[in-house]
């Protein structure tokens, strides 16, 4: 008897690059190996979307667009090219409106997209009705997806095979168009014993010839069992990457998973071992140069608890060392599982697993329950659809009272349509004014990637790769890249870094300084401050998004001076008192230690 053809998806150059890499590899770094997994009889690839768009401009100076279009190039015409879709989110954290959810389709389809996976983080099938509509609309193939978890234990409610079962009847009672069906785990949580029965359950719900797929991570350590049980429940299709993305925070290794089905009735996409040894030989060639983030290749017992994202793990554990942060990372993991305990089961996966990643942050470095991350409060406030379950009382109360916001039962597009700066006139006159054509992967760039989309279009964008020997010399002692003055008692040095690794020059002598792990400067930055000044510090490290006053500004107590970017999240920092401003220490850009002087009034 011939053996189950089972479809193999290469997640490698999408999920495997931001479950490794936090997203960020160049375009001309890894497209070699894309040829190589040709060569290697690979035909469908995730390639773009998700976190792999915003990425891009965000860290690469790159135009997603144009990798999607040289991608193609290489997969060939008859390659299924697929991309990763947030339901109203699209690629972007926040919910977008009817038009971009529209542009969106329109663009993936004008730029080599074969199939778009469609999920919503909160299993809220509102969610899925347009975007879903659009993707087929646009002639693309509609993947729709129900995500999945495990709870962290005693929590019920939610994510179980019942639930599952409730929330495919909805999708296909609302009749989206769709062409293929997939259980999405990010996090890698959910048992075996769960996933084959939910498969089971769906193979049985759908008309016989729907095409079945699984995707999961080995961040808990239990992908692959999970995959061997998918198989036995009748799954046509699974996901895996190649090494040295894959495993870990990632999806299993090829290699791996046809090992695993030795002596098996399954066939993994016609792929064989000596072809896929000489691809991944070629892809690590590609990556050789690339800081590997320890944490990216280990799975974590914590993970079942705290259900964290493989794909979102690794891109936070960057951004904690762009900030110098990186020990807070245990604390932060453990204080998840409260976070989604409270947050009424969400699926941790993105944007839903950021927000719950930023609320553990903010419960970890201002005190629990102190100050509510902006993401967090809209989701449990319903700003972003219907939470599987109710979110805690008394956080709902928090989020309404810190965020000036009334709980809504709303759908989530309507809000975003009723919201003008969404809308697409809006960000046309937006790239009018910065004197940028209004094409329309222009007008997508700069409403999904906003400020940051416009500094990559005006060509102001940084380049922020970790690489073997280059990065720590780029961020060497906590990214000082001037000269400073620093006064301390009374006495004044000129400091500025040294061409040589881990020195400073002090008023002109070069000196080499031992510095411990996270460059602490907790202290911040000496200076003589007049006896009758104030000082607004940094209360989070990060960068400067924004300088909202000058010197001589009048500001009363409460207002926000300044505005510090940490973690994808905003953060206002008030006047201290009422007052007249007297200096601004910062510049917009700027990277900041925690309890940086910023502003004296």
């Amino acid at each position: 008897m011939a053996k189950k053809y089972i479809d193999v998806m290469d997640t490698t150059f999408r999920d495997g690059f931001q479950s490794v890499f936090g997203g960020r590899v160049l375009m001309d770094d890894f497209l070699p190996a894309v040829a190589a997994a040709r060569e290697a009889g690979i035909s469908h690839f995730e390639f773009g979307g998700g976190a792999r768009f915003q990425s891009l401009y965000f860290y690469l100076n790159e135009d997603a667009f144009e990798m999607m279009d040289r991608f193609r190039a290489i997969a060939g015409p008859d390659a299924n090219l697929q991309t990763l879709a947030r339901g109203v989110n699209t690629v972007m954290l926040d919910t977008g409106n009817r038009e971009l959810i529209d542009l969106h389709a329109k663009m993936f389809k004008k730029h080599s997209t074969t199939t778009i996976r469609n999920f919503d983080a909160l299993n809220d099938v509102e969610n899925l009705k347009y975007s879903g509509e659009r993707i087929v609309h646009h002639g693309l193939k509609h993947e729709i997806v129900v995500t999945m978890m495990d709870l962290p234990p005693k929590c019920v409610g939610a994510h179980d095979v019942a639930f599952y079962e409730k929330t495919l009847r909805a999708i296909l009672d609302s009749g989206i168009p769709y062409h293929s069906v997939c259980f999405k785990d990010a996090s890698g949580t959910s048992s075996p014993q769960k996933v084959y029965e939910t498969i089971k359950m769906a193979k049985k719900l759908l008309p016989e010839e729907m095409h079945v797929r699984l995707h999961t991570h080995e961040t808990a350590g239990v992908s692959v069992a999970c995959y061997l049980a998918a198989l036995e429940a009748g799954v046509d299709g699974i996901d895996l990457a190649a090494s040295p993305v894959s495993g870990g925070t990632s999806q299993p290794d090829i290699l791996t998973m046809l090992h695993a089905v030795k002596g098996k009735n399954y066939d993994l996409g016609g792929l064989e071992l000596e072809k896929i040894l000489t691809y991944e030989d070629v892809l690590q060639d590609c990556l050789k140069d690339y800081f590997m983030p320890p944490e990216a290749v280990q799975v974590s017992p914590l993970i079942p608890f705290s259900p964290m994202p493989g794909g979102a793990l690794t891109a936070n554990t960057q951004m904690l060392r762009d900030n110098n942060i990186l020990h807070k990372f245990p604390e932060v993991i453990k204080a998840m599982r409260e976070v989604v305990e409270k947050g009424g089961y969400g699926t941790s996966v993105t944007p839903v697993s950021q927000f719950y990643f930023q609320q553990a942050f903010n419960n970890v470095m201002f005190g629990p329950w102190t100050k509510i991350a902006e993401g967090y409060g809209k989701m449990v406030l319903g700003y972003f659809g219907k939470t599987p379950v109710a979110p805690n009382a008394k956080v709902v109360a928090l989020a309404s009272k810190q965020l000036k916001l009334e709980p809504t039962k709303k759908n989530a597009l309507d809000l975003a349509d009723e919201d003008e700066s969404k809308s697409l006139t809006t960000v046309k006159q937006l790239l009018e004014k910065e004197g940028l054509k209004t094409t329309e992967e222009n007008i997508f760039i700069a409403a999904s990637c906003k400020d940051k989309g416009i500094a990559f279009l005006k060509g102001e964008a940084k380049v922020n790769v970790r690489k073997i020997g280059k990065a720590d010399k780029e961020k060497v002692l906590c990214n000082a890249s001037e000269d400073y003055t620093v006064i301390v008692n009374g006495q004044k040095y000129n400091v500025k870094p040294s061409d040589k690794q881990d020195a400073f020059v002090i008023n002109g002598q070069e000196y080499f300084i031992e510095i411990e792990e996270g460059c602490s400067a907790e202290a911040g930055n000496a200076a003589l401050i007049p006896s009758n000044s104030a000082e607004v510090r940094a209360g989070i490290p990060g960068s400067i998004f924004k300088v909202l006053v000058n010197v001589g500004d009048k500001v009363t107590k409460g207002q926000a001076v300044i505005v510090i970017e940490a973690m994808k999240m905003e953060i206002e920092v008030p006047a201290t008192i009422d007052g007249v401003v007297s200096s601004v220490r910062v510049n917009q850009g700027d990277v900041i230690v925690n309890n940086q002087l910023l502003v004296t009034l």
